[in-house]
């Protein structure tokens, strides 16, 4: 079954996180192989709660790119180094292809043969060679096993074309020789008595039963084949083992199979090469990669929760394959290729939607899950005070409290404070704790959000913070960058701008001039209180 990616936003909070575990716990419930997975690292709140409800952390998930396990290149094709020629052949024909990686005995690629290369040594090399082994022969002469000595063949053909005795007056034999010969008793005697390494009886030739117990007491192989001496000279060269003709591979170019599809592709716009082996990083040959292999495409499978903008998603979701979105944000300008699920609702909290599920399903909701859940609700709509709090939320609110076995005001107190200590964060950590970019009219800016007890802690250094929201502005051209100090207990927020940024902050506020830490009474909600009227700024 294959297996489908869910995860929330770049960025991800504690609804984005808990949604994305408790929706891939009910997946999988309903038959699929769902993971949950995060973009980045998580928060001091994100990680209070599953602390509390003993939920692992989901794997991080990097991208979700294509890669060359992702299409159908030839797995487990290549050939050990002792196969032969004719082998290497049979293989490229079978599957339509012009090489073949070749490996050691551990599987380690040690270079690949192309048809180019069989075609150049039938044509070359010197016939009169041979390394192989007994059994090379015996397949590729379609041979009969007589005396099986030794499994190692090395050694130089001759033919017996003379005359018997013309033969055996004038040609010395040694056990470095390996003689075709019909059913000529004599030389095939003397072949014997001279311990030759092998003999290649043709014509399927009568061999002497007294022949055979002297070349078994001589350790003399011997096959049998039906082939006649014109086509076993023709013929035998391709059983040499496929190493004998495999040329230096240092340069060889290969592939990992998590390398990226197109990084694969711009590199063989330089060679165009029409293969490429594929290996594991022990250098282990995986297989063989023909470059139109790379249009059958099997793109990841993902479900995206708690967003629905590109900007805010996995690096390539372009290439992935969306199969449903879950949400509670504005629509933003992801675009699939394929009809989705889509569902969007406006509430609180994804997780309230994911609630929502297990109900329209029928499936139990454990502790572990409920307790999830409850999180990102409570996280997200501030303890059911923020103004995107809805019916919906206070009642997934009481049925999941029920279930976790807590108090929801005094775990979500709990909860919000786990997230608000400053200790061990740089200011940069602060402001990408939350953060999320958004695009209108092609001008991109970002907006963090920081939930605190405290904004003393925060205003003595008031000035680092700006200098690191300049600097996040400037490196990445964002029309502006702002970060949402909000005070949990006064209901309220804190707001800190890039310095250049303080004319949109005002126009958006309807004010006349915008102090940096000014305070915004009832601002809780970056998604009610602080998108939309900066949206508005820039449409303008």
């Amino acid at each position: 079954m294959e297996k489908v990616y869910i995860f929330g936003h770049r960025k991800p909070d504690t609804d984005s996180v808990a949604s994305c575990i408790a929706l891939a716990y009910l997946k999988q419930q309903l038959g699929m192989h769902a993971e949950a997975r995060i973009l980045s690292a998580i928060n001091k709140e994100t990680k209070f709660a599953l602390a509390t409800f003993q939920v692992a952390e989901p794997p991080y998930l990097n991208d979700v790119k294509l890669q060359l396990k992702d299409t159908g290149y030839h797995r487990k094709f290549f050939l050990p180094q002792n196969a032969s020629i004719y082998q290497a052949y049979l293989a490229m024909l079978e599957q339509g292809l012009t090489g073949v990686p070749v490996v050691d005995f551990k599987e380690k690629f040690l270079g690949i043969i192309t048809m180019k290369d069989l075609a150049y040594s039938f044509i070359n090399q010197e016939a009169r060679q041979l390394k192989t082994s007994y059994h090379n022969i015996l397949s590729v002469l379609k041979g009969e096993e007589i005396v099986h000595a030794q499994e190692e063949i090395d050694g130089n053909l001759l033919v017996a074309s003379y005359r018997s005795t013309t033969f055996i007056n004038n040609i010395s034999l040694s056990p470095n020789d390996i003689l075709i010969v019909g059913d000529r008793h004599s030389v095939i005697e003397y072949a014997l008595f001279s311990s030759v390494q092998l003999l290649i009886v043709v014509g399927d030739g009568q061999i002497k039963e007294e022949h055979i117990r002297l070349a078994q007491e001589k350790k003399v192989n011997i096959i049998r084949t039906s082939y006649d001496t014109y086509h076993v000279a023709r013929l035998i060269a391709l059983s040499n083992y496929i190493s004998t003709v495999l040329t230096e591979t240092e340069d060889a170019i290969c592939f990992d199979e998590t390398e990226y599809v197109g990084d694969i592709l711009e590199v063989n716009r330089k060679l165009r090469h029409t293969n490429y082996p594929v290996v594991d990083y022990k250098k282990r040959c995986l297989g063989l990669l023909r470059i139109t292999d790379l249009n059958e495409k099997q793109p990841k499978k993902v479900i995206l929760v708690d967003h629905n903008e590109k900007a805010q998603s996995a690096e390539g979701i372009e290439e992935a394959e969306i199969l449903e979105v879950i949400d509670h944000h504005n629509l933003g300008n992801l675009t699939t290729n394929f009809p989705v699920n889509f569902r969007n609702m406006a509430v609180g909290s994804t997780c309230t939607i994911i609630y929502q599920l297990y109900l329209e399903n029928q499936v139990d909701i454990p502790k572990k899950m409920a307790g999830m859940l409850l999180s990102g609700i409570l996280s997200d709509t501030l303890i059911l005070k923020s103004p995107t709090a809805t019916e919906y939320d206070r009642k997934a609110v009481q049925a999941l409290e029920k279930i976790a076995g807590v108090s929801y005001q005094d775990y979500g107190l709990s909860l919000l404070k786990a997230g608000t200590s400053l200790k061990g964060m740089s200011k940069e950590d602060v402001l990408y704790n939350d953060f999320k970019l958004y695009t209108v009219d092609g001008q991109t800016f970002g907006v963090g959000q920081f939930f605190t007890t405290n904004f003393s802690e925060i205003e003595k250094d008031m000035e680092a913070y700006l200098d690191v929201l300049d600097e996040v502005q400037e490196a990445n051209q964002y029309r502006f960058v702002a970060l949402y100090i909000t005070d949990i207990l006064k209901n309220g927020s804190y707001l800190l701008f890039n310095r250049k940024a303080e004319d949109i902050m005002a126009l958006a506020y309807g004010v006349d001039t915008m102090q940096e830490g000014s305070y915004m009474k009832d601002c809780v909600s970056r998604k009610k209180h602080a998108i939309p009227l900066l949206m508005d700024v820039i449409e303008k």
